[in-house]
């Protein structure tokens, strides 16, 4: 080892989530000298997705990216660090990502639901990641802080046991008093 790599927090590149078509459902990517363009982008995404939609691994090495993925019903999700990045480091952020989603939209992870819970799910995506920095890899601390819908819905919209659970959590602070 003649020259080791300068230590840095930047260890993400980029996360997707694609289809089963390889089409972008959700792309973010945190060093521009990689890919300055989407066009260059929405390449690499079709020849990531060319490589990985069929094979069985988790790990792949692209165009100078170690990169690893999950696959799900009709969704692929990506993570994406450099070279000399620790595989194991992009693999929690890979399962944080994957099970954020998953408790966001109740175990029904496919392309229909992340669509309509797109906002909660980008949000989620800047909770886990800013600027290729690793904020967060507990997928529960990452729910209660992107989970919007707890507090604004009408009491006519929500199911039993959220009226319920409001209800406890009301008793509950009344007793406290």
């Amino acid at each position: 080892m003649d020259s080791l790599m300068e230590p840095t927090l930047y260890t993400i590149k980029g996360m997707c989530i694609l289809d089963n078509d390889g089409n972008r459902i959700l792309a973010k990517y945190y060093d521009k000298n990689v890919f300055p363009t989407v066009k260059e982008q929405k390449a690499y995404e079709k020849n990531l997705f060319n490589k990985t939609h069929r094979a069985n691994a988790e790990i792949i090495m692209l165009d100078g990216l170690t990169c690893v993925y999950k696959s799900n019903v009709d969704l692929f999700f990506y993570v994406m660090g450099s070279t000399h990045e620790n595989e194991l480091i992009l693999l929690s952020v890979l399962n944080c990502l994957f099970d954020t989603v998953t408790m966001i939209l109740k175990k029904n992870v496919e392309k229909r639901a992340v669509l309509e819970n797109l906002d909660i799910v980008m949000l989620a995506f800047d909770e886990i990641c800013d600027g290729g920095i690793i904020l967060d890899a507990d997928p529960s601390s990452v729910v209660k802080r992107v989970d919007l819908r707890n507090d604004d819905i009408p009491i006519g919209e929500q199911t039993v046991a959220q009226v319920l659970q409001s209800a406890r959590e009301q008793l509950k602070w009344s007793l406290l008093k």
